[in-house]
């Protein structure tokens, strides 16, 4: 069953979301639950987002996926996208869904693609309350990334001085300098079929700047001793690799680290047989649903 939903940001912007609960839970019956967060600029109706919660369903968990603010049908100015201003809103997220009646408080999990998995290990890291965390292809460095990801001299310098020009823009104008999703997160031409309906195409360059500072790396070993999945495309053309291994080496124990070979960026929206096997594995071993 899918329930829309609303709860507020910190600051009283309205977020909107679904909540689905499994047909066989019966009434009054608790079941573990995931908060499912979306990647960068997209929203809740994406395929990486809705399909991780219809598996999770199938399995018996009660899911929350929800526009981030400036995203989707939530609040906010659109595509003004914040790295700890989504970790708040994530934070919200948790006081909403820890108070819903069909859901066990203490095996609450958080899981996310991309942009989204970087902000649900940050938050992880600085909230005890997340019972366990599953990244897909998140990154925990945002410089180190941004250098990867524009890799020849002249594109770092095309990239840095873009990031330089946004002050020097909004003091002379009053208003943020806009970029292209493209020119802060290049994706290959072949995998840009799997972005969302209605996602952010055009941001203020103060999200770029966001990014490059967010460093998921340096509170990821807060976690433990609660248990962290890391499942990464080996050869990802968006998110290096090197990004979940460096997590990884930051991170306590549980965690595990899963390189999949034969699936791109995103990953979870393609179905990958391993990776299912994986997080099925894992699920059953630290957050199963037993009744």
């Amino acid at each position: 069953m899918e329930e829309k939903i609303t709860f507020e940001s910190a600051g009283g912007l309205k977020l909107r979301g679904t909540v689905t609960i499994p047909d066989d839970l019966e009434p009054g019956g608790k079941r573990p639950g995931f908060i499912v967060l979306h990647g960068f600029g997209s929203n809740s109706n994406a395929v990486n987002t809705v399909g991780p919660c219809r598996m999770l369903e199938d399995w018996g968990y009660v899911t929350l996926r929800f526009d981030m603010r400036g995203c989707g049908s939530s609040d906010g100015e659109f595509g003004r996208i914040i790295c700890l201003d989504q970790v708040q809103d994530t934070q919200r997220a948790l006081d909403y869904f820890l108070e819903r009646s069909e859901v066990a408080a203490d095996c609450v999990g958080l899981m996310g693609s991309s942009f989204g998995g970087a902000v649900a290990l940050y938050t992880a890291g600085i909230d005890e309350r997340p019972a366990a965390v599953v990244s897909s292809v998140a990154w925990g460095n945002g410089e180190t990334k941004f250098r990867a990801q524009h890799a020849s001299p002249e594109a770092w310098k095309k990239f840095t001085e873009m990031l330089a020009a946004g002050p020097k823009h909004k003091k002379r104008t009053g208003n943020s300098l806009m970029v292209s999703r493209y020119d802060i997160v290049p994706i290959p031409e072949h995998l840009r079929g799997h972005l969302a309906t209605k996602s952010v195409m055009e941001f203020p360059v103060e999200t770029a700047q966001s990014m490059f500072d967010f460093k998921a790396e340096e509170v990821v070993g807060d976690i433990a001793p609660r248990p962290v999945l890391l499942m990464h495309a080996a050869k990802d053309s968006v998110c290096p690799a090197e990004q979940s291994i460096e997590l990884f080496k930051h991170a306590g124990e549980p965690t595990e680290l899963h390189l999949i070979t034969d699936v791109d960026h995103f990953l979870l929206a393609e179905g990958n047989a391993r990776a299912v096997e994986i997080l099925k594995g894992w699920l059953d071993r630290y957050l199963p649903v037993t009744s």
